[in-house]
């Protein structure tokens, strides 16, 4: 699994810890919802910007996210 990948699926874990969906979060960290669903499936690259924002969103920090990457 690419490292892209496992970054994707800690975010997509954490929203689904939090029952959110697709939506809730690029409404909250505004992007766009393509953008967001290529990044939760490990299809797109991440800024740092990027991950913060989306971090802000799922109410966690983004060395939380990239720690929970690790574990895949």
């Amino acid at each position: 699994m690419s490292y892209l990948s496992k970054i994707g699926k800690a975010i997509h874990n954490r929203r689904d810890s939090l029952r959110l969906s697709q939506e809730d979060v690029v409404g909250r960290a505004e992007m766009d919802r393509g953008h967001y669903s290529e990044i939760e499936n490990g299809k797109r690259n991440i800024s740092v910007k990027t991950l913060k924002r989306i971090a802000d969103a799922l109410e966690t920090a983004p060395w939380k996210l990239l720690k929970d990457a690790d574990k895949f």
